[in-house]
């Protein structure tokens, strides 16, 4: 009785390695497509029954890139997610989305599973830090990863200067005369790593303290990343007699909740309180809000290019720092 045929006989039969094998069926993305068409037609000649799923994907000559993120909770995610879409362009390469309600809490369980249940060929973690057992995971199955938004030693990244963004709104708003200060971020549920929100606060604290005015741990708020929850906390924030006269908000959802909140104790902006969000989204724009800009669909392009340099091929792990922009609008 003749044996099945195995993955070495594909080999020989293509002329090709074991693994060149391996990736054309796995990973079809990473192999031109001569080489593809050579292994099917092994595959076809010896009859080689390897997974089915991976027999379709090499027949299309299609990857799979994983994008974990908050996607339906942050405005700014999408804006990522589309520079990351423009960036693949025609190239084979499917997308497969995950979600991660918060980038305040650790996602280690979801991605710690993503490699087995993704049948993934690279990986873009969004606004999510990485914990060092999951590091550890992704680094040992050697699967390609990019960070977007946070960094971890040994990963690709980009990313931006988060306490910097903090530092840009003190310094306008004190350029503006303010001398009372408050901020309204998001509540850090993890202790393992530093949220932007914490960033954030940081940088604002620092220019703050150094310039005379340090920030009072009353004039701060951190809240789940809600509307409702900024709304109230930015209530209570400014009905006070001595409230803030400017007010940082970790981004401009959150800083939407404190423009509503002035207007409903009858603070007019920005004589009365001016306020600075951060992104500059459309709904900065929209509301004509002063923030701090982050080159969100620039940042997802370079993360999806840089991880498709490293499936055509791999090499040492590279950090790229993006700039920020104050953007002066009306609410300062």
């Amino acid at each position: 009785m003749t044996s099945p045929p195995t993955i070495y006989d594909v080999a020989g039969r293509a002329g090709v390695s074991i693994s060149t094998v391996s990736r054309a069926l796995n990973s079809p993305g990473r192999v031109s497509e001569q080489t593809r068409r050579k292994v099917l037609a092994a595959v076809d000649a010896l009859g080689f029954t390897p997974k089915p799923d991976a027999v379709a994907k090499a027949r299309r000559g299609v990857g799979r890139i994983g994008v974990i993120a908050p996607h339906t909770s942050y405005p700014s995610v999408a804006r990522r997610l589309n520079g990351i879409l423009s960036a693949i362009g025609p190239r084979p390469l499917e997308v497969v989305l995950f979600d991660q309600e918060s980038a305040a809490e650790s996602a280690s369980p979801l991605l710690a599973s993503l490699p087995v249940t993704g049948r993934l060929d690279g990986l873009i973690v969004v606004s999510l830090p990485l914990d060092e057992s999951v590091a550890d995971r992704l680094t040992g199955l050697g699967l390609p990863t990019v960070l977007l938004d946070v960094r971890h030693p040994g990963f690709d990244a980009v990313h931006t200067d988060d306490t910097a963004g903090g530092r840009l709104a003190a310094g306008h708003l004190l350029e503006r005369g303010h001398r009372r200060f408050g901020f309204l971020g998001e509540a850090q549920i993890s202790d393992r790593y530093v949220s932007p929100s914490q960033r954030r606060l940081e940088g604002y604290r620092v220019a703050l303290a150094d310039a005379g005015h340090p920030l009072r741990d009353e004039d701060v708020r951190l809240v789940r990343h809600r509307a409702r929850e900024a709304l109230s906390a930015a209530h209570e924030l400014l009905s006070r007699p001595e409230h803030p006269t400017a007010v940082f908000a970790a981004d401009d959802t959150l800083a939407a909740g404190v423009l509503r909140a002035a207007r409903d104790v009858g603070l007019t902006v920005p004589r009365d309180v001016a306020v600075v969000g951060f992104d500059d989204g459309e709904l900065a724009e929209v509301i004509d809000l002063t923030t701090i800009r982050q080159p969100l669909e620039e940042s997802g392009r370079a993360a999806a290019e840089r991880l498709i340099q490293q499936l055509d091929h791999r090499t040492t792990a590279r950090d790229l720092a993006l700039e920020l922009e104050l953007i002066v609008r009306g609410t300062t």
